[in-house]
Formats: C-alpha cells, structure tokens, sequence
C-alpha cells in the first residue's frame, strides 16, 4: 500500500460517495411521474426535504405549488414549494402547525390532481398531529420513550402511526381522489416504504394491537390518555388494500444499499476490496460494536472471513437504550464506535468510521467519529474512562477527548448509518 495512504482521509472519501449516492437531484431526477392534467402539489417531510424540494422544482417541467417540512437549521432554496422548519428528534409546536398546513394543501383535490410526496427520513419528529383526544405534549411523551426505549425503527414506527392524523397513510388518504406519487429516501433497514418517516402517504398492515403489544415489550410508560387511545379503534389507521390507495405509486429513489455499493466502488478504486455485510443491521449500538470488532479482528489474526487488506462495510440503523433517568451525549455511531475502539484496543491494522449520513449523529452536531486500534489509549490519556463513558453513553465525550469526531454538517439526504472498517 502507498505510503502516503492516510487511513482517515481515506474513509471520509468513502463515507463522500455514499452521500453522493443518495443525492436528491439525480434520485429524483430518474424517477418523475408524468404531468397530470390538473394542478402538481407538493407536500413532503423529512431531514433531505428542502433538498428534495429544490431538486423537484429543478427537473419538473410544469407549475407547481406545496410546501414540505425540514428540521431547524440550514436549508436549500426553492422558488415555489415553501420550505417550513420543525424540530427534531422532539416534536414541537411549530411542527404540528406544519401537519396542519400540509394537511390543508392536499384537501379539494381532484382525480385530476397530482401530489409529489417528498418523503426522508426524520419526518417522524417534523410531522406531529396528535389523533382524537390527544395533544403535543402525548405526542412528545410518546417521542421520548420510543427514544429511550431500545426498539427498532419498525417497532418504533408502528406505534408512532397509532397515534398520528397524518402518519400510516393518513396524508395519502386525506389527498384522494388524488393520485399520490411518494419519491422515498429511505434511511430504514430493508427499505420498506412504510416505515419511513412513518410512512405519512405509504400504509401498511399493522394494527392497533400491534402497537400495544411493541409498548408492551419494550416496558415503555406512556400517558394514560395515549394507552386509552391505543385501546380504541379509531386508532387503527387505513390499511394497503383500501380502495383510495389503488392509483397512488411508491418510489424508493435512494437507499443505504445504493449507497453502500457506491463506498464499496470508491474502496475498489483504491484497489482495495470491499465487503458488504449488510444494510439492514438492527440491534444495539453497543452489541453490534462487539460484532464487528470481533469479526475484524477474526480477518486480522488468520484472515478469515476474509483478508486483509479489506474494507467492511454496513448499513442500517441500531438502538441505544436509555434507562429512565439516563441521558449522555453522542449517538448511536458514536456509541457502536466507542464499543468497537474497546474491543479493538492494542490492535494494529484496524480503522474505523461510523457516521450518520444526514450528518448529525444523536444530540451533538458531528456525523460520526473515526477511531483505531489506539482510540481507547487516547482517550485514556486525556484523563477519561473510555468504558465507564460507554455506559454513561458519553460517547460524543470520549471522541472529543480522544480528538476523533467526524464533523461534516447537513449532507442534504438521509439513508440511515454507514459503518467502514479498514484492515490494513
């Protein structure tokens, strides 16, 4: 290998590509309905939409209107779709009011009407719009300990749907006789449409039972007004087979496999060869850290599965479970990072990056963090207990103290987390 491989600008240029995959203009771009007869509106909610909406106005041919929803912060200019603001990953007013407006331009419509949903995700936390009796405080309760809970993003999103006006459907539903085109950056594991954003405009097939079973399995203490809700059958949403449903179009436009596939080719420009375990991995953040480093230090010792020199790769979202009154700072890659660095401490030849490819991993503003056999040592060093942080789920802490956060700011599109491992 070249001596002047630098294993860190390295993985930053492969994390590059798999954002470049996932990029909203050239998704989009290949994937356009044809012009209706009536009016194009456009509605759409997520961390990538006000990229998603400024590509749409840039490759429509035709007049358009609508307005879509992206959390506070910096965003792209449009001309004609209104770009509004909420928050993220807790709901907030100002995100309820933006329900209520994208709710407002999808009713009147006509079978002659066309609606683009521009749908990525994150549009869970910028869409709330409690159902029946319930308010945004329920709603926020229900955020919270969806948060903390461990479960995973399906789990989480079945629940979520069970006590939402827009959410399961219900955003589809409210267009009709509408056709409803959604074009999907999905950030899930399996890229079920369904389940991204909480699927506001894509229903699926899960019941209120099934989100009273999820609260129970993962012990979650929700407010009474939300367990009475969920024991009524106005909380079932709308299911895939009602007949609204028959003329709207679902597209996944990008997704972790496609960007995962572009890091592999980068890795292989290189020529260095890439593995790609998955991009589905589910799981806590801490277990799968093990997984990993286990398996990377397998091809270390006597090159199996694989030999070195590789890079393994992995997609998909895992969990970090909160106990009640615990709180930390970092995310879920930083936390599956800090696990790894444990398990790799003393070991030569391991690079690692973890990062969220909307660029923000859990509460602070860095996308991820690199780390190596050495990580743990440094942040040992600097007068900190790397192990002890791990449980607190300080990880965001150990990083800053070992000098190894990986910032980028808003990438502009969201398909969920990339792992790298470099074996040198």
């Amino acid at each position: 290998m070249d001596r002047d491989f630098e294993p860190k600008a390295f993985l930053a240029e492969v994390f590059a590509a798999a954002v470049k995959a996932a990029d909203p203009l050239a998704a989009i771009r290949a994937h356009l309905p044809d012009r209706p007869r009536g009016r194009t509106v456009v509605v759409g909610a997520g961390k990538a939409a006000s990229q998603m909406a400024a590509a749409f106005e840039a490759v429509w041919d035709g007049p358009v209107a609508g307005a879509v929803v992206a959390q506070h912060g910096p965003v792209a200019e449009t001309r004609a779709i209104e770009v509004l603001q909420a928050a993220h990953p807790v709901p907030d007013a100002a995100g309820l009011a933006a329900s209520e407006h994208l709710l407002s331009l999808v009713r009147d419509l006509t079978e002659d009407d066309l609606v683009i949903a521009l749908i990525s995700g994150g549009g869970s936390s910028l869409l709330p719009a409690p159902a029946g009796a319930l308010t945004l405080d329920d709603e926020i309760a229900v955020n919270r300990a969806l948060l903390a809970s461990g479960a995973p993003i399906s789990a989480m999103n079945v629940v979520r749907k069970h006590v939402s006006r827009i959410k399961g459907g219900r955003l589809a539903q409210a267009a009709h006789p509408a056709r409803v085109v959604s074009l999907i950056v999905s950030d899930v594991p399996g890229d079920v449409a369904a389940q991204v954003a909480s699927g506001p405009t894509v229903p699926d097939a899960s019941r209120r039972e099934d989100a009273l079973r999820i609260v129970a399995q993962y012990r979650m203490d929700l407010p009474p007004a939300v367990m009475a809700h969920l024991n009524a059958p106005e909380a079932d949403a709308p299911l895939p087979d009602a007949p609204g449903f028959a003329r709207d179009e679902v597209k996944i436009v990008a997704s972790a496999r496609l960007s995962l596939e572009a890091a592999a080719a980068t890795s292989a420009a290189y020529g260095l060869p890439a593995v790609i375990l998955s991009d589905a991995i589910e799981g806590e953040a801490r277990d799968i850290g093990q997984m990993h480093a286990a398996i990377a230090r397998e091809a270390r010792a006597r090159a199996r599965p694989f030999a070195p020199p590789v890079l393994i790769l992995s997609g998909g979202e895992t969990t970090v479970t909160l106990g009640r009154d615990e709180g930390g700072r970092g995310g879920r890659n930083t936390e599956f990072l800090l696990s790894l660095a444990l398990a790799i401490d003393g070991v030569a030849g391991i690079h690692a990056l973890a990062a969220d490819t909307d660029g923000r991993d859990g509460t602070e503003d860095n996308a991820g963090a690199f780390c190596d056999g050495d990580t743990a040592a440094a942040i040992r060093a600097a007068g900190r207990d790397p192990r002890g942080m791990l449980l607190a789920h300080d990880a965001w802490g150990a990083f800053q103290a070992a000098g190894g956060l990986f910032v980028t700011g808003p990438t502009g599109t969201n398909v969920n987390d990339l792992r790298a491992i470099l074996l040198i």
